[in-house]
């Protein structure tokens, strides 16, 4: 394979990455009234703690668990932001504020 060809594999997983942060927010966005009905609030800091613990224990080792733990703490902080939207009746948009 040449640089192209790499290039254009690495698209390929971007898009899928992609797909799947989405899939990630529909699942958030399903779960967010079940959490409001339980009182459970939006934040979970043990929650989040555990899931980048469970996260780093499945590295393989190619990636740092500094690059997991900032990734995912990104990656929950929007999902937090999702959910806040959801529950003051703010659709998730795809403009950026």
């Amino acid at each position: 394979m040449d640089v192209s060809d790499w290039r254009s594999r690495i698209d390929e997983i971007d898009c899928h990455l992609l797909e799947l942060l989405n899939e990630r927010v529909k699942c958030v966005l399903e779960l967010s009234p079940l959490k409001r009905q339980a009182g459970i609030p939006v934040l979970s800091p043990k929650r989040e703690r555990d899931v980048i613990e469970r996260l780093k224990k499945l590295n393989d080792g190619q990636i740092s668990d500094e690059f997991i733990e900032r990734i995912f703490a990104l990656i929950m902080a929007e999902m937090r932001v999702v959910q806040e939207r959801d529950r003051e009746g703010n659709p998730v948009s795809s403009q950026t504020e």
